[in-house]
């Protein structure tokens, strides 16, 4: 699920986004539309999170430095954080507060065809960007619904993607709504109630969008299929027995992170250690090849102390001595 960027559909949705928001404006322009106004506003800030997308993705290519010596895999995961913010603030915040002056201050539409046919075009090239992102997201999520793939998936661009297409889609839907309403019955009413719904739902997704990025800034482990693949690869039944512990952590989309302390007999040779320690790292790159950086801790497995369990002062995150206990 950390293999692809989603680039193809990230350049499908910028293009889409770019042409969306020209004829929004033009339309705009024409009819005075506020749900044209905010849905021009939103595409254009599509348009920004597709260019922060593939700022993120090059960054993040760069080679790791002494000072940064896990190299820079997160940036994809900072950039995708940045959307979150620029499509709740300048997508969301700004549709609400344009629909709220059009519901106080409301009037007709004029030259009403062009906010219906830009609506009509905008959609057919939203379903365009949609249909490629689900292409190559299908890829990736495998039998995971589309909201586990969501949660899960370690490369943000794609659910990124996915969100603000649908969310765009139904934006769309709810412009439609307004704007016809507002046609109907002669209420521009109609229009600011279309707009204010169109900002909640881009700062519903742009909520979700910043929680699940958050989730992965913070550092989350490999998923449950590549650790149950550590795991077999690490034990070979003679040199190495058990692990006594493992963390996993995700330094990128396709970078990950292991440290275990490894069981190996009490009385094998330094020489017989080293040895396993090595072919125990070339079988979890074999299964999981974007374990990049691994760590394995001999140690001789007690079974007293596997008893005592985990010692929650070892545990990064854990409560220090001084707050132990209280």
């Amino acid at each position: 699920m950390s293999a692809s960027g989603g680039s193809k559909a990230i350049v499908a949705a910028l293009g889409a986004n770019l042409a969306i928001a020209a004829s929004k404006f033009v339309a705009f322009a024409f009819s005075g539309s506020s749900s044209m106004l905010a849905e021009g506003v939103h595409s254009l800030a599509d348009s920004g999170n597709q260019f922060l997308l593939l700022i993120g993705g090059k960054r993040a290519q760069r080679e790791a430095t002494p000072q940064h010596p896990f190299g820079y895999g997160r940036e994809r995961y900072i950039y995708a954080f940045l959307v979150s913010i620029v499509l709740f603030s300048v997508g969301g915040m700004f549709a609400i507060y344009e629909g709220y002056e059009k519901i106080s201050h409301p009037h007709e539409l004029d030259h009403w065809y062009w906010p219906v046919g830009v609506l009509v075009f905008a959609i057919i090239a939203e379903g365009f960007s949609f249909r490629t992102a689900i292409k190559e997201s299908n890829e990736l999520r495998g039998t995971l619904s589309w909201t586990a793939f969501i949660r899960r998936a370690k490369a943000p661009e794609l659910p990124v993607v996915l969100l603000e297409d649908f969310g765009a889609l139904i934006g769309l839907v709810l412009a439609l709504f307004g704007v016809g309403m507002s046609l109907l019955t002669g209420d521009g009413v109609w229009d600011g109630v279309g707009t204010v719904c169109i900002g909640v739902l881009l700062v519903l997704i742009a909520l979700v969008l910043a929680a699940e990025t958050k989730s992965l800034l913070l550092g989350e482990a490999a998923g449950t299929e590549e650790v149950k693949k550590i795991e077999a690869a690490v034990v070979d039944g003679d040199t190495v027995t058990g692990i006594i512990h493992m963390r996993t952590l995700h330094l990128g989309p396709e970078e990950l992170l292991i440290a275990a302390k490894i069981a190996v007999r009490h009385d094998d040779t330094a020489a017989e250690v080293a040895a396993a320690i090595d072919a125990a790292e070339a079988r979890i790159r074999a299964a999981v090849p974007i374990a990049r950086v691994i760590y394995l801790e001999p140690d001789i497995y007690s079974e007293a102390e596997a008893a005592k369990g985990p010692d929650p002062e070892a545990t990064p995150g854990g409560p220090t001595p001084q707050s132990a206990g209280h």
